[in-house]
């Protein structure tokens, strides 16, 4: 775990993620699965001590092997194993496991002093097997974070492939989750907007009502870009609607949600996500898994709320915690998406957060909406008024007076 933690969980993703887009690019023929599986070697062989790869299909009441990637002529696993043998019903039920007991790697026909890592991958109507056999020093939340991640999208590649894609309709139900309005809170002034990199995207925002003086906001980016990532954001919006809707705690709720996350099979798996609650008097209440930090302009002073969990999809149980800040009369809070800060002139020359705050606090005088236009002007054009290549999103809060006073 603290070798994974020193890499970076969502840096290690991303560049999981631009290896397996190719996943969606690459010609669907008999070679598919060698030709990704050759690029996932190349890629994060060395790292993830990966020595060798093999393809099992499912036909009848076994698996057969199809496929081998840097196995030599001698091939050692065996070439057919049943369904019914207990290695094969633990990977169904556990969708990714790691093997290294002899009596498990028998039945692969491996001698002991092999580790192995093996996950499934489907359509609606075919199966397959994966097994990746290892060097030593494999780390295993490294291993499961990759086979997760690649079990996804292939899962979802295959999909698609079978039944067809209906983006149109999907940017139609995207579009119908996120607000078209600014909403009216005594006190506040709210502004939000989102620009999808493709048709669909993975960046979200939301607004919640609970009661009169009380409200909250959300702000999301799933990782990846197109459809999987907005099946993602759908379900994560529906989960905090309905979690919210319920009066249930703010953390429960967000550990409700990654366990959703973590059962997906055709969305991707990973989320970070900001939500608050703020109360009469500005009494903010928040949770931040793995977001950037969003930022308050107080005057002269711009504080950061930082994160208070990881990403929500790494890990199968996770610890949240609540934080808090107040919001005095003036203050601007700004919360964002990578796609802002992460725009870039030139390689390697981001936006950058200190650029963004630098423009919030210049023109921190302006309503949300204004200061919202400036943001997406000032980003686009340092792109060189390029295509958005991520999702960019921004919700901007602005406390207005004091509704203390007010109700007392």
């Amino acid at each position: 775990m603290e070798q994974l933690q020193e890499r970076k969980p969502k840096i290690f993703y991303r560049r999981l993620d631009t290896i397996l887009s190719k996943i969606g690019r690459t010609k669907s023929d008999k070679k598919y699965f060698v030709n990704i599986l050759s690029a996932l070697r190349q890629e994060f062989g060395k790292d993830l001590k990966i020595k060798k790869s093999y393809v099992f299909e499912g036909r009848g009441n076994e698996y057969v092997l199809i496929h081998s990637v840097n196995a030599g002529r001698k091939i050692n696993i065996k070439q057919v194993i049943p369904f019914d043998s207990p290695s094969i019903i633990r990977v169904l039920k556990k969708k990714r496991v790691i093997f290294s007991k002899p009596e498990d790697l028998n039945e692969f026909g491996l001698k002991k002093g092999i580790s192995i890592a093996v996950t499934t991958v489907h359509n609606p109507v075919r199966r397959w097997i994966f097994v990746f056999e290892l060097d030593k020093d494999w780390v295993y939340e490294e291993l499961m974070l990759f086979l997760r991640a690649m079990r996804t999208a292939l899962n979802y590649r295959l999909f698609s492939d079978m039944v067809g894609g209906d983006l149109e309709r999907a940017e139609q139900i995207q579009s119908s989750l996120l607000p078209n309005y600014e909403p009216n809170y005594e006190g506040y002034l709210i502004s939000g907007k989102s620009i999808p990199a493709e048709i669909v995207g993975g960046d979200f925002f939301e607004y919640f009502k609970f009661d009169k003086n009380d409200f909250g906001f959300a702000i999301g980016d799933a990782s990846g870009h197109g459809l999987p990532a907005a099946l993602l954001v759908r379900d994560v919006v529906i989960g905090l609607r309905m979690g919210l809707e319920r009066n249930m705690r703010l953390v429960y709720t967000l550990k409700k949600l990654n366990q959703v996350i973590q059962q997906s099979t055709y969305s991707t798996n990973f989320v970070s996500l900001f939500i608050g609650e703020i109360e009469q008097g500005g009494h903010l209440f928040y949770s931040n898994a793995g977001h950037p930090p969003p930022f308050v302009v107080d005057g002269d002073k711009i504080f950061d709320l930082e994160a208070t969990g990881i990403t929500l999809g790494f890990l199968p149980s996770i610890e949240l915690r609540r934080s808090y800040f107040r919001l005095n009369p003036g203050s601007v809070l700004v919360a964002y998406s990578d796609g802002i800060i992460e725009r870039q002139k030139r390689e390697e020359e981001m936006y950058g957060i200190e650029r963004l705050k630098r423009l919030v606090k210049r023109n921190k005088e302006k309503t949300p909406a204004e200061i919202i236009d400036l943001i997406f002007k000032s980003v686009f054009e340092y792109g060189k008024n390029r295509q958005w290549e991520d999702d960019a999103t921004v919700v901007v809060i602005k406390r207005t007076d004091d509704d203390t006073e007010k109700d007392e």
